[in-house]
């Protein structure tokens, strides 16, 4: 198995309601290392620029509104296969889909308010990772 690390946010439904120890431990339970942690405020323009693939998406502007509505976590999981780990811990992004068990089933309250963001690739995770830490914020 390869270690890698991956991208997660705890998202504003989820930190609202006090949550965030709840959703590490699942990351923890399943073997995975939370190597760096930041609690923040996204702005407008964080989010659009995160969400940027989205843009032209009917989603996009609701979904950046959202993002903004309340702090959230960003952090980065590191262990073996962290990214496909992560998004089996999350579940499906349509909680009605999500296995149960899963963040999404346990926790969201929607499709958009699902708790969770995860990377789905390598690429998407270094890229994520980036816009939110310096390489020096990263302690393994």
């Amino acid at each position: 198995m390869a270690v890698e690390r991956t991208f997660s946010i705890i998202k504003p439904d989820a930190t609202r309601r006090n949550l965030t120890g709840k959703i590490n431990a699942r990351f923890e339970e399943a073997g995975l290392r939370i190597v760096a942690q930041r609690r923040i405020w996204m702005t407008r323009q964080q989010a659009e620029q995160f969400y940027a693939v989205h843009k032209e998406r009917p989603f996009f502007k609701d979904l950046c509104t959202f993002m903004t509505s309340g702090p959230v976590v960003v952090q980065v999981l590191e262990g073996d296969n962290a990214i496909a780990k992560n998004r089996e811990i999350m579940g499906a992004t349509n909680p009605a889909n999500a296995a149960p068990g899963t963040i999404r089933k346990d926790f969201a309250e929607s499709i958009e308010a699902n708790s969770a963001h995860g990377s789905d690739s390598p690429d998407n995770a270094a890229i994520e990772i980036a816009y939110f830490f310096a390489g020096a914020d990263i302690v393994g």
